[in-house]
């Protein structure tokens, strides 16, 4: 008895960890899965951050513009002989110092290098924006694409383990002539060894799963298991009516792709007036106002008069007589800080002009550089007009053999389905034989994972050919 009941709470135990599991794994539709991908991807996210910068250099080209506006201040102690800032007489005692500056420094003209600078960074912020288009369009064709992989090997799964249940069917009759010893003994053989193979299929089935999912996954950044539900998803197997030409013709107009590296064509563009602006004078003003302080600074003031030996004399009557005089007492007091700067302040005003003449070729070799990168833009978007070009072809035709392939696997499977029922009615009764049964049955199985596959052969490139339409996949 306590043994039974050990058996019941390890069977309830282990009924409870499996119900767990499962509210573990969430439901998501195509929608909700698109909606986390477009907000956790990490890729999308580095297209952002891009993003970003080219914004922020963008802002930064627009501010060079301005007038430069800096302040200096410094303050020190010397020791020794050294010259007083305040009378630019030299000094040998200890001295506190100071200075205070400010200065403007304001372009006038540099070739439009700042203009072209600007405009080169807005179009670059432009082309970022739309990139992050691009990689948003990307991104929903993946996890569309990986959604209804997850989705075809969750079928596949299902018609796998179908198989095996059949099987399994099978093997209780067969077994029951093996065991009142009537019948072929061979077939129960057989007919485990069928079992042992639809076995492996299934986890074979699981693992093709459990992999789709691992890439949806990825898409979505996220770590915990996923389950899919179809709500709202149109499968559609309508024949496509649209022209591989006429789609390459709306890829062009809808992908952001194309808008970017026409927009990257004329950033570079912009990079070779920037270069040439090399060659041409700059011309700048520049202002500034400068005050400083010593400590060795003192001013004198008068305190009254006195009458001094100057240590000469004269002879008189031959008596010696010391001369005098009349010399100005001063007071010394030290000159405030404040003060000091009040009475030293200065001010600059000019022009500079500043005329390349010979740097080596440097400026030469830089507008030759920003050319080649206007050819690299030019071919890099010839590139993609093939690239996408070649890719539609293929993918359309790929999207008709998997449409006709649907249309003669729907037959096949028919076929397939009446020839399974005849012999199962027929080996069941004895009178056909288990290679037959197993035969057709192994035939109808196949047909059905090869008409699932078909299906979702054909879904996959509709939706590839709707991406490069700009259609939207939800």
């Amino acid at each position: 008895m306590i043994h039974k009941l050990i058996i019941l709470i390890i069977i309830f135990m282990m009924n409870r960890t499996g119900v767990a599991q499962n509210d573990t794994e969430k439901s998501y539709t195509l929608d909700d899965c698109i909606a986390i991908a477009l907000e956790h991807n990490l890729d999308l996210k580095s297209t952002n951050l891009l993003a970003n910068s080219a914004k922020v250099n963008y802002q930064q080209s627009k501010a060079d513009v301005l007038p430069s506006l800096n302040g200096s201040f410094n303050l020190g102690v010397n020791d020794g002989r050294s010259i007083d800032p305040f009378t630019n007489a030299y000094i040998n005692q200890e001295l506190t110092f100071s200075n205070l500056g400010l200065s403007l420094d304001m372009t006038i003209f540099n070739g439009f290098r700042l203009l072209n600078s600007a405009k080169q960074n807005r179009l670059n912020k432009k082309a970022s924006e739309l990139e992050i288009e691009a990689a948003q369009q990307d991104l929903i064709l993946n996890v569309t694409l990986a959604y209804l992989q997850v989705l075809n090997a969750r079928d596949v799964l299902e018609l796998t383990k179908a198989r095996l249940e059949t099987t399994k069917q099978q093997l209780k009759i067969q077994q029951g002539f093996y065991d009142n010893e009537s019948g072929n003994p061979a077939d129960y053989a057989d007919i485990l060894g069928q079992v042992a193979s639809d076995e492996t299929s299934v986890l074979v089935s699981e693992s093709s799963l459990n992999n789709a999912k691992l890439s949806l996954m990825q898409l979505m950044n996220l770590k915990e298991n996923i389950n899919l539900v179809t709500d709202g998803l149109l499968l559609d197997f309508n024949k496509y009516e649209v022209s591989a030409n006429a789609v390459f013709k709306e890829a062009i107009q809808n992908l952001a792709t194309f808008k970017a590296k026409e927009l990257r064509i004329e950033a570079a563009k912009k990079g070779v007036s920037v270069a040439k602006s090399q060659f041409t004078p700059e011309i700048s003003l520049f202002g500034g106002i400068n005050t400083n302080y010593s400590s060795a600074a003192e001013l004198f003031s008068s305190t009254g008069t006195s009458i001094v030996q100057t240590g000469d004399f004269v002879t008189v009557d031959g008596q010696d007589l010391l001369i005098m005089t009349e010399q100005t007492n001063f007071d010394s007091n030290g000159i405030d800080y404040k003060d000091q700067l009040d009475n030293n302040l200065n001010t600059v005003v000019g022009v500079q002009v500043f005329v390349p003449l010979f740097n080596g070729f440097r400026a030469k070799n830089n507008v030759a550089l920003e050319k080649i990168k206007v050819e690299e833009s030019i071919i890099e978007l010839e590139r993609t007009h093939v690239d996408i070009k070649n890719a539609i072809a293929q993918v359309y035709f790929d999207m008709e053999a998997a449409y006709k392939r649907n249309e003669s696997l729907e037959k096949q499977v028919e076929a397939y389905e009446e020839s399974y029922r005849i012999n199962d009615i027929r080996f069941k009764n004895g009178v056909s034989n288990f290679l037959n049964y197993i035969t057709s049955k192994n035939n109808l199985d196949n047909a059905k994972v090869n008409l699932s596959n078909a299906k979702y052969d054909y879904l996959l490139r509709v939706k590839v050919l709707d991406y490069y339409r700009g259609t939207n996949l939800l």
